[in-house]
């Protein structure tokens, strides 16, 4: 190698050393302090997106933290490379379901860790640099995943195309919280030892740990959306109705609910609470203890997630077994009873339903009549609410069809007509029905990188951007991107207005406004008046 070429290798070599080093360029990925721990981030050049994956919200919840509320992470040393995708939760399953939503084809093929040791959230900053702003930052949507409280996590969603929707107008946080078992264990012995709803409590220490350090990524706490599908949603129902709906200091801003799931959520020390704590005691050996709650936090590991994948399986087709229930302090009456007083957190809502929410969770070949399949599926209902049932969807088609109505309507749809009116002048209605619109379908037109079946632009960006115009300017009804074909958006109580986002025959986008069915709105009002026998 001759004189010049060996000075051009050195020189090339020292501005890359220089690039390294120097916080400026473009390369480097930026270092976070968050006082606790300092965490280093990578930038994507070709989105110009920065990620901060597996930051640590709060101490594993091991040991006797297992089944306790969380508590504050330990401090770390050094800088920790934020850049792998953090241990999953413990995962279970939907019961004896032959289709399950929620376990994508992207996870298995990743197989990442499961492990109690989860309480981990992945922060996403459009561009390449993280300033530090006490004010006057960006908006901040955060990300809370579905799964039934028994499965998911954040590994599953790339919030950066978020990002890239909001034209690098927002910042993304996914949150994993506690699920199944180690998440959710009712009982009479948990509220005495414990916490219960300890998947809520993460999520709402999520929250809390939002308010205190986004400002350290570029984002402003009073401008927080909290946003989730499925039990994601559910979730945002749960934090809605917290604290009576008066949590302080507020956490959120907007809320936004993609097909709001609201099983039956039984007192904390009701007889199928106190059964599945006994369950889970008996399969641990655990139930000759002075103190069972004890006992089972130093159970091995694999004996318990074995017991809460086992419990979630053999539960009624389609259903979760381990949910939140009201406990009294962070849930203190049934929610659709704090609901109805129309006292809630947050100022604004947007809620998306599917137009055939129900299917996926009953089993096809059913041959329940509706009577029987209400009565399975809300075990406090005696015959006067089944017969209820029956006058309303004894005409809808076959069993199957009533069955697929009364679920989805039940524990889907009516939920978030409540939380509609409870809204009134501030919430916004959407529909979303790209064939065969069943639950789950619209998660690929959120996070679209994966692929979304009707790979159509404008249809993409008429649906996302709606989301993202909550998030950045508090209505859906903003159109910051040129050629967005959505039309003029009303609220929900005006005229009970909803969005449509569908395609023709011709595969063509269908973007139109329509009056909410009311047929169906006499259909919620029966269920929200049978809303104490169904334990919602």
């Amino acid at each position: 190698m001759s004189i010049k070429a060996k000075l051009l290798s050195l020189s090339q070599v020292l501005l890359a050393l220089e690039a390294l080093s120097s916080p400026a360029t473009t390369t480097s990925a930026p270092t976070i302090d968050l006082g606790y721990a300092q965490y280093q981030g990578s930038v994507d050049t070709v989105t110009n997106i920065t990620s901060f994956l597996g930051i640590r919200y709060a101490a594993a919840p091991v040991g006797n933290f297992r089944w306790a509320a969380p508590q504050p992470p330990s401090t770390i040393l050094g800088v920790q490379q934020a850049t792998t995708q953090p241990n999953e939760c413990y995962q279970a399953s939907v019961g004896n379901s032959s289709t399950n939503p929620f376990e994508s084809a992207s996870m298995r093929k990743r197989a990442i860790s499961q492990s109690e040791d989860c309480l981990f959230l992945n922060v996403y900053t459009p561009g390449n640099e993280v300033v530090a702003t006490p004010s006057a930052g960006l908006p901040v949507v955060v990300w809370i995943h579905g799964g039934g409280y028994i499965e998911g996590a954040a590994s599953t969603f790339n919030g950066a195309d978020l990002i890239m929707e909001s034209n690098h107008g927002v910042i993304t946080v996914l949150v994993q919280y506690r699920l199944g078992l180690f998440g959710f264990l009712p009982g009479e012995a948990v509220k005495e030892g414990g916490a219960l709803n300890a998947g809520l409590l993460d999520q709402n220490y999520a929250l809390q740990w939002v308010q205190a350090y986004i400002c350290s990524f570029g984002g402003d706490p009073t401008k927080v959306t909290i946003w989730g599908e499925s039990a994601g949603a559910g979730s945002v129902l749960q934090h809605l109705v917290a604290h009576g709906g008066n949590t302080q200091p507020p956490l959120f801003r907007a809320a936004m609910t993609s097909s709001t799931f609201l099983p039956s959520q039984y007192n904390y020390d009701d007889q199928i609470p106190e059964m599945l704590y006994s369950e889970v005691v008996d399969g641990t050996n655990c139930s000759s203890s002075s103190d069972t709650l004890s006992c089972l936090r130093a159970a091995d590991t694999s004996t318990l997630q074995t017991l809460n994948y086992n419990i979630n399986i053999n539960g009624f087709s389609g259903t979760f077994v381990f949910v939140p229930v009201v406990d009294g302090t962070f849930i203190v009456e049934r929610p659709t009873v704090t609901i109805s007083k129309g006292r809630l957190n947050g100022n604004y809502l947007l809620a998306v339903t599917n137009s055939h929410e129900g299917n996926i969770f009953v089993d096809q070949s059913t041959t329940l009549d509706i009577a029987d399949y209400v009565k399975t599926l809300f075990p406090n209902f005696g015959s006067a609410q089944a017969a209820g049932a029956v006058m309303m969807y004894q005409n809808q088609g076959s069993n199957v069809n009533q069955a697929n109505l009364a679920m989805g309507e039940s524990i889907l749809v009516c939920p978030t007509y409540y939380l509609l009116k409870a809204f009134g002048e501030r919430a916004w209605k959407a529909e979303f029905a790209i064939p065969p619109g069943l639950h789950g379908n619209d998660i690929a037109y959120y996070f679209t990188s994966g692929g979304p079946a009707y790979n159509n632009s404008q249809f993409i960006t008429a649906f996302s951007n709606s989301f993202m115009a909550m998030t950045m300017h508090e209505t859906p009804d903003d159109r910051y991107t040129p050629g967005d074909i959505t039309p003029s958006w009303d609220s929900w109580r005006h005229g009970f207005t909803e969005m449509m986002f569908n395609e023709t025959s011709a595969g063509v986008p269908d973007v139109y406004t329509f009056k909410t069915d009311m047929a169906l709105l006499e259909r919620c009002a029966y269920w929200q008046n049978v809303s104490a026998y169904s334990v919602q």
